[in-house]
């Protein structure tokens, strides 16, 4: 996947605008995550953390659980680990579908 951006300060727009948004959205997300915007994706992973923690159910939980307390940025760690992982490969790669499966895996005992 050939995601070299085209010269001066408009190149990864250029090289955005010439790809496909179906055919392409990986490529278009992951230079967009990774080269564009790397910044913004890692304060929306923050603050989206962040808001979970103000849901009271999430909250007791982690409370309960001991896991804020105790082990405060694992959640983040584990969450961006494996957003990364989909990013890097696609979700709809093994590796990224493995890591969709593992969220889902983790969360499933609280539905």
């Amino acid at each position: 996947m050939d995601i070299a951006p085209g010269r001066g300060r408009y190149g990864w727009l250029r090289r955005v605008e010439e790809l496909d948004p179906v055919r392409d959205c990986h490529t278009i997300h992951r230079i967009t995550a990774g080269y564009e915007f790397p910044w913004d994706y890692q304060r929306a992973l923050e603050f989206a953390l962040f808001r979970t923690y103000c849901v009271p159910t999430i909250s007791a939980l982690l409370a309960r659980t001991g896991e804020f307390e105790k082990r405060p940025q694992k959640r983040y760690d584990d969450t961006s680990l494996l957003m990364s992982e989909m990013v890097e490969h696609g979700y709809d790669s093994e590796r990224g579908r493995e890591s969709l499966r593992t969220v889902n895996r983790m969360h499933a005992q609280y539905d």
